[in-house]
């Protein structure tokens, strides 16, 4: 039989899109001969409805949506998945189509409730051996722990928290010698390195259960801070038989495999590992698709972005380029614009134009000279605080992909006195060579302002030796109105740089460099960004990356002769990671913490030590007020401190006072 799986990019209740791409799977796999598709976890409404889900509208809406379905199944076998709500409680389920009809639908049994899961909040688990009948109008269904027949194949469900249970409570354990294939749907989110486990999970279940295995999980960024990868999975006993590649720009992606089900195939004695994953690559494509997804499903016609030069900014730049780079790679231009919804008709005349050759290019830059010079002192160079040196018809035409990165980023260098030439080189190069909208101004006047203010109201001069993070703040917060206000004006997204352990200890500014749409890079940690930024020097080609690699991470709101860094206000960054990890991965109380540093660090101070887990606590507990209000960020490693998706704490608390003064 022709077995398959689709992976579906859906949007929480979007009905047109969501019957669009299932219809889309359905044809495809007709098309190919496919007997058998599985489609992926909640497809039909989306897996991100949230309390949507106990409203009684809703999962009847989405039973309803199903009707639509049943005519696109006439000669094949198709599971849709979906909730149903009987009697005040909601259940996940996989509806099984065919020839038109409803077969009935298969109860997911285990629930997940850990990291970025709450499905607890929103169903209730199915018991084992237990069904029900399900109506609308005069037709009833059987709902429960189900199994079905296909053309003489015998087939049940794990549904995606079910398969990662112990075997024997898992559905697989009853179902094993009563089925001849395992059906998993799922909405089984990205992190890095995640899909190892996956493999390992899916090819010892179809060994030890002696079955075929068949695994499609959902795609791409589908509600805003959780993406998922996309990956197909058939295997038997133990033997891989197909997996696709992860993370495609493509709304469908199918995959099939014929399988025997009437030969039988040897147990494998061990399972064929995977190459060791390159996390590096695994999070520039999720972060890409999830700029992608996000960009088109909130309606936006691009990124605006403070590029202050350093390492976070410089990241979120390069991440558009890649967006732009990977998502024409697969898609093509044509259809990576159509997709993305920036390039309404007349723009997309222009940018077609350009894509003839050097005179078109030129109009293009042409036209932001324009825009260079009404802005006045804003410009494409000239240093922090000097003049603008706009671009001109005698600079090289840009490429095909810079062209689109033009027309879907623009960045500004907000410099005050505080800013160095060092900055302002590594962020205008860099903007330049991917092709961005560059302009810069500085903040010295808006900043005085404020300044004069307040020290008028109080009656004192504002000074650094007693006001110095206010000194500080003010001049990330000055930054925050002019950047909204270009992405207003320009219909985008803010993209917000911060990143996981600036987010951790509280170490940036409310309202200042926090502001924005969309955070990409919160849930990454900082020394994984340095780490990443030389990788992208290196494997990916951006050499004005080269200026930032060389720089040591600062905030630069202090004056320079202070010689301000990240590392000395804080921590050393691998250090914070380290403890960061402990203390909310592992789950460790400050003295544990302690002795674990003390133990993996032979030789170090441990009065050192003791310094810098009092001040990760002191500061995390001071400034979870922040991580409530940070923008939406994308889940990318396998844990994150945003409060809405990962790591709860409260607001206010002891502050760990008496574990600390034990330490």
């Amino acid at each position: 039989m022709r077995i398959a799986g689709a992976a579906l990019n859906q949007i929480p209740f979007d009905w047109e899109n969501n019957l669009r791409t299932i219809r889309a799977a359905i044809e495809q796999a007709r098309a190919a001969g496919v007997e058998l598709l599985c489609l992926p976890e909640l497809c039909l409404t989306g897996y991100g409805c949230e309390d949507l889900f106990l409203s009684d509208w809703l999962p009847a809406e989405a039973l309803a949506r199903l009707q639509d379905v049943r005519p696109w199944t006439d000669g094949i076998c198709v599971c849709v998945g979906l909730p149903v709500r009987l009697h005040h409680r909601t259940y996940n389920t996989a509806a099984v189509l065919r020839d038109g009809q409803i077969l009935g639908f298969a109860a997911k049994q285990f629930l997940a409730n850990d990291g970025v899961h709450y499905e607890p909040r929103f169903f209730v688990p199915w018991a084992a051996g237990e069904t029900i009948a399900v109506t609308l109008g005069a037709e009833t269904w059987p709902l429960g722990d189900l199994t079905f027949e296909h053309r003489g194949m015998k087939f049940g469900f794990e549904i995606c928290e079910d398969a990662w249970r112990a075997d024997d409570v898992r559905p697989a354990c009853r179902l094993r010698g009563r089925v001849d294939l395992i059906v998993n749907p799922s909405a089984s989110h990205f992190a890095m390195s995640k899909t190892d486990l996956r493999y390992q999970l899916v090819l010892k279940a179809s060994r030890n259960f002696h079955c075929t295995y068949l695994y499609a999980n959902l795609l791409g960024n589908e509600a805003g801070r959780i993406i998922y990868d996309g990956e197909i999975l058939v295997a038997r006993n133990g033997h891989l038989l197909r997996r696709n590649q992860l993370l495609s720009f493509k709304e469908v992606d199918l995959e099939w495999v014929d399988v025997d089900f009437g030969q039988d195939l040897a147990p494998a004695a061990d399972i064929v590992p995977l190459p060791a994953p390159d996390e590096y690559k695994e999070l520039n494509q999720a972060m890409s698709l999830a700029l992608f997804d996000y960009l088109r499903k909130a309606r936006s016609r691009g990124f605006v972005l403070s590029l202050s030069g350093g390492a976070d900014s410089c990241f979120c730049a390069v991440g558009v380029a890649e967006m732009v780079r990977l998502g024409v790679e697969e898609l093509g231009v044509a259809e990576f614009k159509r997709r993305s919804g920036c390039f309404p008709a007349a723009a997309e005349t222009v940018v077609e134009q350009a894509g003839a050759g050097g005179v078109a290019a030129q109009v293009v830059r042409s036209e932001l000279k324009v825009e260079s010079e009404a802005l006045g002192s804003t410009g494409a160079g000239g240093g922090p605080n000097g003049k603008a040196d706009v671009l001109t018809l005698n600079d090289p035409p840009l490429t095909e992909n810079q062209q689109l990165v033009n027309a879907l980023l623009t960045c500004a260098y907000q410099g005050t006195v505080n800013s160095s030439d060092d900055t302002f080189e590594s962020a205008q190069e860099l903007a330049d060579s991917l092709g961005a909208r560059f302009f810069h101004w500085t903040i010295d006047d808006e900043v005085a302002g404020y300044v004069g203010k307040i020290s008028g109201a109080l009656g004192r001069a504002l000074a650094w030796d007693t006001d110095d993070l206010a000194l500080q703040n003010i001049q990330a917060r000055v930054r925050a109105p002019g950047i909204w206000l270009l992405a207003n004006v320009q219909n985008c997204l803010l993209l917000t740089t911060s990143n996981r352990s600036e987010a951790s200890v509280g170490y940036c500014t409310m309202d200042g460099d926090t502001a924005g749409s969309i955070s990409p890079i919160a849930g990454v940690d900082k020394a994984f960004v340095k780490q990443w930024l030389r990788w992208a020097e290196t494997e990916l080609g951006y050499g004005a990356l080269r200026h930032v690699n060389a720089l040591q991470p600062t905030a630069e709101l202090r004056p320079l002769a202070d010689g301000q860094t990240d590392e000395r206000d804080l921590m050393p960054y691998p250090l914070l990671n380290r403890i960061e990890r402990l203390a909310f991965y592992e789950r460790l109380a400050p003295a544990a913490v302690l002795a674990q540093l003390v133990a993996e660090t032979p030789g170090a101070d441990a009065g050192q030590l003791r310094t810098y887990v009092r001040r990760f606590y002191t500061l995390w507990s001071r400034n979870q007020w922040k991580r409530e209000r940070y923008a939406p960020s994308f889940h990318l490693d396998d844990y994150n401190v945003d409060p809405r998706s990962w790591l709860r704490f409260p607001i206010l608390s002891g502050g760990f006072g008496a574990e600390l003064a034990a330490l």
